[in-house]
């Protein structure tokens, strides 16, 4: 009898956050390591070269609660998609946008590389 509430007691100990919310949230920490940030910049110039500011912007802010979801298909379109970074680089984006306070890191480095490009908010 002990052993299937050892059991039990395992399966309650793995699965107790298994739905946790990211505690770094908005809190203005980052959490992000600077290699993480460098390819966050990164991705942010290259949308604001293509003055895409405001529709990458919009559709993050649209689709925040889903991102765990959108950085798992980033790994299943990896072999298509690594024209702008490297393939380490694009598994470090994927890896980086499946936590929850990523977007809103990736959102406000998207303005301020709109700022630096261009000089004002578009």
């Amino acid at each position: 009898m002990s052993t299937i509430l050892e059991k039990i007691d395992d399966l309650r100990g793995s699965l107790r956050h298994a739905f946790a919310i990211d505690p770094s949230g908005k809190d203005g920490g980052s959490g992000l390591t600077d290699d993480e940030l460098t390819v966050i910049r990164k991705l942010a110039s290259a949308i604001a070269r293509r003055r895409m500011c405001t529709p990458a912007a919009l559709f993050l802010e649209s689709f925040q609660p889903l991102n765990f979801i959108g950085s798992q298909a980033m790994f299943f379109l990896r072999p298509f998609m690594t024209f702008i970074f490297s393939a380490a680089e694009y598994d470090k984006l994927a890896h980086i946008l499946e936590r929850r306070s990523s977007i809103e890191i990736l959102i406000r480095e998207i303005r301020k590389a709109e700022e630096e490009t261009y000089g004002r908010n578009e």
